[in-house]
C-alpha cells in the first residue's frame, strides 16, 4: 500500500512540475508581447497617469485592477500599491478590489491619482455568488445560498470541510460522527426530506464536477472504530485547498439541478490564481487536542458499595466466584482512571501548507501543497495522513473572447487506527480492574479474570486512499452577449481497507495461534465523468437585463468493489497477505455503472434592478430507474422586489439602504436509491451445494420505479439598515417530499418481505431561519461585527398508506417527526418496590410491544444556530464562534448497562432507591440477576424516561492572530496565529457529548494549535 502511495504522488508531482513549466511558458511570452511599443489609435491624446493605491490605515493595496471605463485597457496595481497606465483626459478610471468598494475617478487633467479604497461595511452589494451554473450578486439572488469564504475555512484546525460549516448557516444542520481522525459528517439542509435513512445527502460539486459522497468503505472493516458511514470521501478534500463553499437550499437555487437537488447542493470552489506579481504562502501549524469531556464515574469505593448493595437486593449471598471485583479475586484498593489510560493521550495535530500564484492579465496560476497528520488519544502508535496538490491555470485571449481554464486536485489519505475503539470499555471497566502489564511489559491477563482492553491495540484498520478530482472548460463569446461554453470534469477515488484481528487480541490461556488469526480485506474504485456543453445569451437596453442559459448534462459514473475475509495464518506477520490465507471467503464482489443525462435552462429577467424574475428547468434521465420512469421534469420560478429602490420608499424610510422581497417555488428530485433497485437481481450463496455455488433472488422487477419529488416554497426579506451597517434576512420555508423510494410489504408466500416502489407517503419540512450580521464598530484602528444565524425547523409525515402493515410500524407515527423513539410511558421509581414503572396502555397487565410503546419522543433539535463576532484592532484579530443546539437525546443511564452489574456507572446512581417510600428517578441496584429488576431496566432503556435535554452552547471556535508585517511594505508578510476548536461547552447532558449522542466513540475533540503565516 505505502509503494503504491509513493508512486501515485511521484506521477502528480511530475505532472505538477511539467504544468509549471508550462505556466512559466506562457507568462513570460506574454510578458514579452505587453513590453512591445503599442501603436496609439485613439483620436484623444494619451497622457501617462500614475499614482499608489491604499487602503484607510495607509497601507499598499497590491493586485487593485485599474480600468479605464467601457474599454478592456486596464493594469494592475504593483506589491507597493503603485500603478501606470495611459489614458486620454476624457477616460474614467475604475478602481476595483476584492473587499473594498468600487471608485471611479475622471482623468481630466490629472497626471497623478492616489486613492484610497474603503472596505465594505457588508458583503451584499459587491459579492459574487456561485449558484452552480451561473453567478449572481447576493444583491440580486432570487434563491437562497448561504456562502462561507477561505478566510473563514482557513481560521479552524479541521480536516474535513464540513466541520467548517458547523454554526454558520441557517438551515444546515452538521453532526460531526466522532473525533476520530477519517470520521464522517453527517448534513441535513432544512431537515429530513426521504424516509430512507441512506437517501438524505445533499449533492457536492466541485469546480463544476459532481462528487459522490458515498463511502466506498466496507463497514465490515471500520465499523466498530469509525461510526456512521465509515471512512468518510470528504476527508480526501484538503480544506486549505478551499476558497469558499456555497449551500444551495430553496428551489430557485436546486430545481437547475434536477433529480439530484431536493436535498440540497453543496458547491465546493477550490483557490485559483490572482493578477499580480508572483507571490509565495506558507502556512505552518501544530497543535494538540484532548477529548473536552469526560464522565463523572463512581470511584473504587463508591463502586464496590454499588455491587455489594446490588447482590445484597438480589438476595445473592454468598457471592459468585467470577464478581471477581468484590468477592477479593482483584485489588478492593486499586483505582485506575480508565477514561485517562484508554482515551485520554493528547492528539498532535501538524498542517503545512505551501502555495506560488501570479499572472498577469491574460494568464493567472496557482499550485498549491498540503500536508496533514493527526494522531489519536489512543494509546499507541495511530495517525492519518494527508497529502494533497492542487494546480490550475487559466487563460484569456487579448480581445477577451477566448478563455481556457484548468484545475486537478490530487489527495492521498492513509489512516491508520486502532481498529475497536476503546471508549466503550474505558467508560464500564470497574475501577479497581487490574494492572493493563505484568511486571515484564506483557498484557495481564490477571489469571483469565478479565479481558486486557489494549488486546484491541493489536488488531489495526488500515485505510489507504486516494482522490483525483479534474475539471477543464473552455468559454468563447462568439459576438457580443452570445457565449459558448464547454465543462468537463473527471473524478477518480481508490480505497484500500484492512482490519486485521490477530490471534494475540485472544487470552493466551485459550492456547489460540495464527490459526485462528483473520483479517478482512476490501478494495474499492470510483470513476466518473461529466461532460456538459452551455450556450449563454445576455442582452439589456436601457431598463431591462436578460440573461438566458441553456446546457446538457453526460455523466457516467463506474463503481466496484471486492470484499475478502481471510483466515487461517501460518504466522501473524503476513496477515496483510492473502496468500498466506489458509481460507478465503469473498463477503462481496459487486461492479456497477450509473448513467445520468439531462437537459437544463434559465432565463432572468431584471428590470431597473429592482424587478427580477428568475426562472429554471431541467429533464432528468437516471439508470437507477424502469424503463418507464427514466425521465422526469423539474423547475422552479423564483422573484425578487428590491423595494428599497422605490421612490416612495426612500422618502419614507431614509434609514433603509438596502430592502428586498424574494420567494419561490418548484420542484427538485431525488434519485439515491442505489443502482440496479428496479431490476430483477440475484446474489451468490453462502454455501456451495455439492462444490457449486448457487444463486438466490433479492429483489422483483418493478419498471415503474421512480424518482422522489420534492416541492419546494420560500418567502423571505432582507434588509440592510443605516448604510448595511446592520442587515437582516428572515425566511420561511416548506419543503414536501413524496413519491417516497420505500420497500412495500409483500406476503411471506411470494418469497420476498418487499417490493421496491414508490410510496405515496409524504414527508413535510418547514420552519423559519433568521440571519443578522452588524457592524458594532467601525473605527479607523478598532472594528467589530456580529453575525447570528438561527433555524427554527418541524419536520412532519404527513401521510404513509397502510403505515401498520409495513415494516415502519414500530418507528414511525403519522403527524410526528421521522427522527422518532416510540416508547413505554415511565411512572418513575415504585417507591415501594424500587422498580421502574410503566403505563399499561392496552390494560393486559403485561408491559410489551408494541402496544404499550405509545409515548412518542422527538430527537430532531428545536432549534439550532450560532453567534460569531470578529473583532480587530490595529494588527491583531479576534475571531469568536459560539454554537448551540437545543434537542433531546438519550440518557447515558440507557445505554450503558444495568446499574448493580459489573459496570462502572456515573455517580448520578448514588441517588438510588434504598429503602420503602424513597422518592428518586434510578431504581435499586441488582446486579441482572433478579429477573425483574433486570425486566423493569431493560423497559427503562425504552422508555420516555431515558430521553433526556441534549441541549448544548459550545465555543465552536477561537482565532486569535497578530500581523507581524506585511508584504507590501516590507517585501515579507508574517502572521502569528492561535486557533481552537470546541475549546468550552455547557450542557446537562450526562453522556461525553451532545452533539452526536453517543458514547461508544470518541467526542469531537478540544483542538488548540499555534502557526505562522509567511507570504513573500
Amino acid at each position: 500500500m505505502k509503494n503504491n502511495y509513493v508512486k501515485r504522488l511521484k506521477c502528480f508531482l511530475k505532472y505538477t512540475l511539467i504544468l509549471m513549466g508550462v505556466v512559466s511558458f506562457t507568462l513570460n511570452n506574454t510578458y514579452a508581447v505587453k513590453r512591445r511599443p503599442q501603436m496609439v489609435t485613439s483620436v484623444n491624446q494619451q497622457q501617462v497617469v500614475k499614482g499608489v493605491i491604499t487602503d484607510p490605515e495607509g497601507a499598499p493595496l497590491p493586485g487593485v485592477s485599474v480600468q479605464i471605463k467601457n474599454t478592456n485597457k486596464g493594469v494592475v496595481s504593483n506589491f507597493d500599491g503603485s500603478y501606470q497606465i495611459e489614458a486620454p483626459a476624457t477616460a474614467v478610471l475604475m478602481f476595483s478590489y476584492i473587499g473594498y468598494g468600487t471608485q471611479e475617478i475622471t482623468v481630466g487633467t490629472q497626471t497623478r491619482i492616489d486613492v484610497v479604497l474603503q472596505p465594505e461595511l457588508t458583503d451584499l452589494g459587491t459579492v459574487t455568488i456561485n449558484a452552480g451554473y451561473y453567478k449572481v450578486s447576493r444583491k440580486e439572488s432570487t434563491g437562497s445560498i448561504a456562502r462561507i469564504t477561505s478566510k473563514t475555512i482557513e481560521q479552524q484546525p479541521v480536516s474535513n470541510p464540513l466541520a467548517s460549516l458547523q454554526g454558520r448557516m441557517a438551515g444546515v444542520e452538521i453532526t460531526q460522527t466522532s473525533g476520530v481522525p477519517g470520521a464522517s459528517f453527517e448534513i441535513r439542509i432544512r431537515g429530513r426530506n426521504s424516509i430512507r435513512s441512506n437517501g438524505n445527502e445533499p449533492l457536492y460539486i466541485i469546480d463544476g464536477v459532481p462528487y459522490a459522497s458515498a463511502t466506498l468503505g466496507d463497514r465490515q472493516t471500520s465499523a466498530s472504530i469509525v461510526p456512521g458511514i465509515g471512512f468518510s470521501p470528504l476527508n480526501n478534500i484538503s480544506p486549505s485547498d478551499i476558497e469558499n463553499i456555497e449551500i444551495l437550499k430553496d428551489a430557485d437555487a436546486t430545481a437547475i439541478y434536477g433529480s439530484r437537488g431536493a436535498n440540497g447542493v453543496v458547491l465546493i470552489t477550490t483557490k485559483k490564481g490572482k493578477m499580480g506579481s508572483t507571490a509565495f504562502r506558507i502556512n505552518i501549524a501544530t497543535g494538540f487536542g484532548k477529548v473536552a469531556n469526560r464522565i463523572d464515574l463512581l470511584d473504587t469505593a463508591e463502586y464496590l458499595a454499588m455491587r455489594k448493595e446490588a447482590y445484597a437486593n438480589d438476595g445473592i449471598d454468598p457471592l459468585p466466584f467470577n464478581a471477581y471485583d468484590v468477592n477479593g479475586t482483584w485489588d478492593t484498593n486499586r483505582h485506575t482512571d480508565w477514561q485517562e489510560e484508554l482515551f485520554g493521550k493528547s492528539a498532535y495535530l501538524t498542517n503545512v501548507e505551501g502555495s506560488f500564484s501570479g499572472g498577469n492579465r491574460q494568464t493567472q496560476f496557482l499550485i498549491s501543497g498540503n500536508y496533514n497528520q493527526q494522531t489519536t488519544v489512543f494509546p499507541g502508535d495511530f495517525n492519518n495522513d494527508k497529502i494533497s496538490v492542487l494546480s490550475n491555470v487559466s487563460h484569456q485571449s487579448q480581445d477577451d473572447k477566448l478563455a481556457l481554464q484548468f484545475s486537478a486536485n490530487y489527495t492521498l489519505n492513509d489512516n491508520n487506527l486502532p481498529a475497536i475503539s476503546l471508549v466503550r470499555e474505558a467508560v464500564r471497566l470497574a475501577p479497581n480492574a487490574p494492572d493493563i502489564y505484568n511486571a515484564d511489559g506483557s498484557l495481564n491477563w490477571e489469571n483469565s479474570t478479565w479481558n486486557n482492553p489494549l488486546r484491541n491495540l493489536d488488531s489495526k484498520y488500515l485505510a489507504n486512499g486516494s482522490n483525483l478530482i479534474s475539471h477543464a472548460s473552455i468559454n468563447y463569446k462568439i459576438y457580443k452577449g452570445l457565449e459558448a461554453s464547454a465543462s468537463l470534469g473527471y473524478t477518480q477515488s481508490r480505497l484500500k481497507e484492512l482490519r486485521t484481528i490477530p490471534s494475540t487480541t485472544f487470552n493466551p490461556a485459550y492456547g489460540l495461534g495464527s490459526e485462528f488469526s483473520s483479517a478482512i480485506h476490501n478494495n474499492a474504485n470510483r470513476d466518473s465523468w461529466i461532460i456538459e456543453p452551455k450556450l449563454q445569451w445576455h442582452a439589456e437596453n436601457t431598463h431591462t437585463k436578460v440573461q438566458t442559459l441553456v446546457g446538457l448534462t453526460f455523466q457516467e459514473e463506474n463503481s466496484d468493489r471486492l470484499s475478502q475475509f481471510a483466515s487461517g495464518f501460518t504466522n501473524n506477520s503476513f496477515i496483510k497477505n492473502l496468500a498466506a490465507a489458509s481460507s478465503i471467503f469473498i463477503l462481496g464482489d459487486t461492479k456497477a455503472q450509473y448513467r445520468y443525462q439531462a437537459l437544463f435552462g434559465r432565463i432572468n429577467l431584471n428590470h431597473r434592478g429592482k424587478y427580477i424574475l428568475n426562472l429554471t428547468g431541467r429533464r432528468d434521465g437516471s439508470s437507477r430507474f424502469g424503463s418507464d420512469k427514466k425521465f422526469a421534469n423539474f423547475g422552479a420560478v423564483g422573484a425578487a422586489w428590491i423595494f428599497s429602490k422605490e421612490a416612495f420608499v426612500a422618502e419614507a424610510l431614509p434609514f433603509l439602504s438596502f430592502g428586498k422581497l424574494r420567494g419561490s417555488y418548484g420542484t427538485s428530485g431525488n434519485d439515491q436509491i442505489g443502482d440496479y433497485q428496479y431490476l430483477d437481481t440475484y446474489a451468490f450463496g453462502n454455501a456451495p451445494y455439492q462444490n457449486i455455488v448457487g444463486i438466490r433472488p433479492l429483489r422483483l422487477y418493478n419498471p415503474d420505479f421512480s424518482w422522489e419529488s420534492n416541492k419546494k416554497l420560500e418567502l423571505a426579506i432582507e434588509l440592510g439598515l443605516w448604510k448595511d451597517r446592520i442587515s437582516l434576512n428572515a425566511g420561511f420555508y416548506r419543503n414536501t417530499s413524496s413519491n417516497q423510494l420505500v420497500g412495500i410489504p409483500l406476503p411471506g408466500t411470494t418469497g420476498f418481505s418487499t417490493l421496491n416502489a414508490n410510496l405515496d407517503a409524504t414527508v413535510e419540512n418547514k420552519g423559519w431561519e433568521f440571519e443578522l450580521r452588524s457592524v458594532n464598530i467601525n473605527g479607523d484602528h478598532f472594528k467589530w461585527t456580529t453575525d447570528f444565524n438561527l433555524t427554527i425547523p418541524k419536520n412532519t409525515l404527513l401521510q404513509f398508506p397502510d403505515l401498520e402493515g409495513s415494516t415502519y410500524a414500530n418507528t414511525l407515527v403519522v403527524g410526528q417527526p421521522l427522527n422518532i423513539l416510540k416508547l413505554y410511558g415511565a411512572n418513575g421509581v415504585n417507591p415501594q418496590t424500587g422498580l421502574y414503572g410503566f403505563t399499561d396502555f392496552n390494560g393486559d397487565s403485561t408491559i410489551s410491544a408494541p402496544d404499550d410503546k405509545q409515548v412518542v419522543s422527538d430527537l430532531n433539535p428545536r432549534y439550532y444556530g450560532g453567534i460569531n463576532n470578529s473583532m480587530s484592532y490595529k494588527r491583531f484579530k479576534l475571531d469568536l464562534l459560539f454554537q448551540f443546539t437545543k434537542q433531546q437525546g438519550l440518557d447515558y443511564l440507557a445505554t450503558n448497562g444495568i446499574t448493580g452489574a459489573m459496570l462502572n456507572q456515573p455517580k448520578a446512581v448514588l441517588e438510588r432507591w434504598k429503602q420503602a417510600g424513597d422518592q428518586t428517578t434510578v431504581q435499586r441496584f441488582t446486579s441482572g440477576l433478579n429477573p425483574e429488576g433486570l425486566t423493569a431496566y431493560i423497559n427503562y432503556t425504552q422508555s420516555d424516561a431515558a430521553v433526556v435535554d441534549a441541549s448544548y452552547v459550545r465555543l465552536k471556535t477561537l482565532a486569535l492572530s497578530y500581523t507581524v508585517c506585511n508584504k507590501e511594505t516590507n517585501n515579507l508578510g508574517c502572521t502569528l496565529f492561535l486557533r481552537g476548536q470546541n475549546l468550552w461547552t455547557l450542557t446537562d447532558y450526562n453522556g461525553l457529548d451532545p452533539e452526536n449522542r453517543n458514547s461508544a466513540t470518541v467526542p469531537p475533540l478540544r483542538f488548540i494549535t499555534l502557526g505562522a503565516q509567511f507570504t513573500f
